[in-house]
Formats: structure tokens, C-alpha cells, sequence
């Protein structure tokens, strides 16, 4: 397949025939800075060895979802700002995905898992390298009901839908880009006006969340709103929680 449109957006852009984690590919490929500049994109339908949040593996048959690896070398200068680069990837993908899902629900559930009328289509790991960061994202794109991992997932074939790979593609990357240079511009989320755009495609906030802790507790209450580190902050018994991304397995909506 071709992509003129994510080639027009992206400084480089490469789609193989197969990889085992285009994210370990490209932070790879990332030591050479002038072959692979800020915005390179690494992108595959067969990814044999993804890995998700927490370690977690993905795996997926071949030709039945996207494997998207971005990099970023134009980067925020303070540790708080950093700390958006995954959520801002999560509002990226929802408005990619929602521009040809017309009348559903897209929605991302804390901190970057893309949900389609409640049920997770897309999910991205964002990882540092040297002074880089690749951000890689799955997209469930020609995946079978049966195919599907786990039964809150699913896929734009599911769905109905043939997804246009190239314009998922470019309208991801161009948005990602877009929002990482509002950040670095302003340096921080709130006037960068990033606060207001990932809280407006959280579905999480205003619901009642379960939210795994490291001491291996669940945490219930209701989700309120983002911090402006984009922690998320869960009132649970009167009394409000900040939670970090590092700290949340799941948020799951009730």
C-alpha cells in the first residue's frame, strides 16, 4: 500500500514488511539524527514482538492492525511538560480514528488508550532514547471479532468499517506533531492549550474508574479532572488522589 498522505507530514517515512517492534526498530535507527530527523515515521501491518504498557505483549495477526512508531526529538524543556507526550499521542489517535468513524463515541480512557463507544481500538507506548522519544501506537484496523485479544477490544472491520490506512496515518502524525510543537512553544500544557484538548477527549473524567495501584490495591472513586502534570486526580471517600501514569495499570469505565 501506499502513503502519499502520511508522506507529506511525516520528515521521513518508511513501511515495512514486517517487524518484531517498530518502537526497538526505530530507537535503533533513531543514533543516526540526520537519517532520522524529528517527525520520522516507522510503520508496519505485521508486528510479531509489540510490547504495550507495563511490559505488556501485543501481538497480532498480519495485515489486521497497524504497528506506528513516531519520533521526537523536538522536545519540551521541563519534566512536566514531558510528561503530556503520551496523553497528547492518545488525543492524536482519537481524532484520527473519530474522522472516519462518524457517529461514535471516541474517547480516550486514561492515560492513552483509545476507546470506540467504550471499547479499545488503539493503544500507545511513548519511550525515551538518548534526547529522543518514540511514541508507538497500535490501531486495530482489519482485526475479526474473533481475532480481537480481549473482549473490550476492538476494530474498524468489527465496527463495520474499512479503514483508509494512509489518512489514519497522516492525520495521527500531523495532530502528534502539531500538539508536541504547542508545547514546546509555550512550555507548559495549560497555555499551550494541550490541558484543555486531551481533557475535552478524556472519557475517563466525570466517571466512576477502578484504578490498579503498584501495592497491588484498587483504588474506586470518581474521576475529576487532570492535574497540570496530567495526573490524574480520583476522589475516592471525600478524599482526592493524584495518580501518575507510572502508578495506573487500568482505569476501567464503569
Amino acid at each position: 500500500m501506499q502513503y502519499p498522505e502520511t508522506e507529506a507530514v511525516a520528515s521521513r517515512f518508511e513501511a515495512i514488511d514486517e517487524s518484531a517492534s517498530t518502537n526497538a526498530a526505530l530507537r535503533v535507527l533513531s543514533s543516526d539524527t540526520e537519517a532520522w530527523p524529528h517527525l520520522s515515521v516507522l510503520l508496519t501491518d505485521n508486528q510479531t514482538a509489540g510490547r504495550g504498557r507495563l511490559d505488556r505483549s501485543w501481538v497480532s495477526p498480519a495485515g489486521s492492525a497497524l504497528a506506528i512508531s513516531v519520533l521526537l526529538r523536538e522536545l519540551p524543556s521541563s519534566p512536566e511538560a514531558m510528561g503530556w507526550i503520551p496523553l497528547i499521542a492518545g488525543v492524536a489517535m482519537a481524532q484520527a480514528v473519530s474522522a472516519q468513524l462518524p457517529g461514535h463515541d471516541v474517547g480516550v480512557k486514561w492515560p492513552n488508550d483509545v476507546l470506540v463507544d467504550g471499547r479499545k481500538i488503539s493503544g500507545i507506548l511513548a519511550e525515551s532514547t538518548g534526547g529522543a522519544v518514540v511514541v508507538g501506537a497500535g490501531v486495530n484496523t482489519a482485526m475479526t471479532e474473533k481475532q480481537l485479544p480481549v473482549p473490550t477490544a476492538t476494530s474498524f472491520a468489527v465496527l463495520g468499517e474499512s479503514a483508509d490506512a494512509d489518512l489514519l496515518v497522516a492525520a495521527y502524525v500531523g495532530r502528534l506533531g502539531d500538539l508536541v510543537a504547542s508545547l514546546v512553544t509555550w512550555g507548559d500544557a495549560v497555555r499551550s492549550g494541550v490541558h484543555a484538548a486531551v481533557s475535552a477527549r478524556c472519557a475517563s473524567l466525570g466517571r466512576e474508574v477502578d484504578v490498579s495501584l503498584p501495592d497491588g490495591t484498587v483504588l474506586h472513586g470518581t474521576a475529576l479532572r487532570l492535574e497540570s502534570d496530567g495526573r490524574l486526580c480520583v476522589r475516592s471517600d471525600g478524599i482526592e488522589h493524584l495518580i501518575a501514569a507510572g502508578d495506573v495499570v487500568h482505569a476501567r469505565l464503569k
